[in-house]
Parts: structure tokens; sequence; C-alpha cells
């Protein structure tokens, strides 16, 4: 079991930050991992790359967004509440080093992943550039967060409600005309990371990206996480989360993104307090 000790709601409700007791996790655990979590015996094992790791308080920290049952069920559990279970942590670090100056790109809730990343390359000694933006102001988060790690922090949002109005990849070009950078790294949305990729693969800027695939058991068994990187099958699980950026099959990765989405939006729709905890022993008898 492990316990919840600090939650907290952004954008809104909609997107969860939690803090969770997991000592032996937290004790080995590196920015660019991540974990599994079930909340409980009916749950599914849901995947989440790590926002922040504290091995002095024996804690790690997820951010997620609801976004399906699952993630629905997730946003029940309260401070003192448990996850029956956390895996982890499963894939490989991120490989980052002395590369100067890094310019660090986040989009939506992929700032959970990149702040810890941006966070290891400062105390390395880089100059961090970062840009980070979202739909609209209430959908950025861990502004602060970012700032206390970054020499330059750059905000743009869709609607021009919070910086900017562009789009990332706007502001990335503008800044590669200004630096030099030995390492790009670029964690959102799919599309965003291609374009990203597309940006900085005519200047062969070293580029990593952090891929999501449908992922079930997280150590390469299942295979459902398969990537096509540089014309070879990767699993995400154990050869990533972490990739080249211009090796990628952004499309092939998109299309199976896409392949359960209506499913998963009639289990949302299903998800309740009444379906979640109605008692089974009456439809166990009848069956």
């Amino acid at each position: 079991m492990y316990r919840i000790v600090r939650r907290r709601e952004m954008a809104g409700g909609d997107i969860i930050l939690n803090e969770i007791e997991a000592p032996k996790i937290a004790r080995i655990a590196q920015p660019g991992q991540f974990v599994i979590l079930r909340a409980n015996e009916g749950g599914e094992r849901i995947p989440m790359t790590l926002a922040d790791i504290n091995a002095a308080n024996g804690t790690i920290t997820i951010i997620y967004h609801v976004v399906g049952r699952s993630t629905a069920l997730f946003k029940t559990l309260q401070v003192g509440d448990y996850y029956l279970n956390v895996a982890g942590p499963l894939g490989r670090p991120t490989e980052v080093g002395n590369v100067g100056t890094a310019i660090c790109v986040g989009g939506g809730t992929g700032l959970a992943v990149l702040y810890p990343i941006a966070k290891k390359l400062k105390s390395l000694g880089n100059r961090v550039v970062s840009i980070i933006g979202a739909r609209t102001k209430e959908l950025v988060i861990l502004q602060e967060e970012m700032a206390a790690v970054s020499d330059v922090l750059m905000i743009c949002t869709d609607d021009g409600s919070l910086g900017r109005k562009a789009l990332v990849t706007e502001l990335l070009k503008e800044a590669l005309q200004k630096e030099a950078p030995g390492l790009v790294v670029a964690i959102g949305p799919v599309l965003m990371m291609k374009m990203v990729s597309d940006a900085t693969r005519p200047r062969q800027i070293k580029t990593i990206v952090s891929l999501n695939p449908i992922m079930i058991d997280g150590t390469g068994m299942c295979g459902s996480c398969r990537v096509e990187v540089g014309g070879m099958t990767k699993l995400a699980c154990v050869d990533g989360p972490e990739f080249d950026g211009h090796q990628v099959n952004y499309e092939l990765l998109m299309a199976r993104l896409s392949a359960f989405q209506e499913e998963e939006k009639e289990a949302l729709q299903a998800h309740g307090e009444e379906d979640l905890h109605r008692c089974r022993l009456k439809e166990e008898h009848l069956a």
C-alpha cells in the first residue's frame, strides 16, 4: 500500500498532482523513469512518468490528466488514501550530462515529465532555456518550478492568455537563432514533439523525446508499447521511454495512440461513484 501524502488540483481540477510514499522507489529512481500504479483490486495498471523524486522524504510525485476511467478513479483518492500497487522504477533514466546549453520544450502535462529532466540538467551546471506552453493559462502547470531550474523561461498559450500567443515550436525557432544548444528535450503531445524534431533536424541538434504508447506490463513481455525508431521496433517500457526524436516514426505512433479512443470515452462515461463502489455480491450470485 502506498499512501498519498500531498495532493494538488490544477487546471480546474482536471490535472492532479499526487506525492506518494514509496521509499524503495524514491531511493533509486532517476529522471525520465516511470512507475505503474493501480488504485484497487479492480483497477487497471496505469503507467505514469515521475514528475519528481524526493529520496530524503521517501516520496515520488506523479501528475496526471483525468482523461479516462482509471484516471477518474485516481482522482477520487485523497491525502491519506492509498494506491494498492506502485511498481518501479521502470524504463531507462534520461541520459544527460554537460551539454553547455539545453533547451527544454514542454507542452501540457508533458511538463510533468520535463521538470525533473530540466532540474537534473541545471544541477549538472548546464544553461537551461525552457519553453513551456498549453492551450490556455489555466492549463499551464509547474510554471514556478520550471522557472526555478531555468536560466530563461519562455511561456506561450494558444489563446494568448499567458505569455505569447504562439506555439512552442515558434518560440523554439526564435531561440535557435540566439542559442547554440548541445541538447533539446521535447515532451508533450506527439505532434508537438514531431514539430520540434523537424525544427532541430536540419541543424543536427541532438533531440530527446519521451513517448507514451499504449502499455500494459511495463517489462517488455506484452509488446503493446512497441514503437518504430530508426526503422526498428523498440519497446518504450524497456528501451525508452525516451528516444532520439529524429528517428521516431510519429505517424505510426499517433495511429496506435488513437486506436482505442472510442472505448476510452465509453469507459469514462460509464464511470461514477455508483459504478465504482456498488456491491457486486448480488451480481455474482445471479450470474
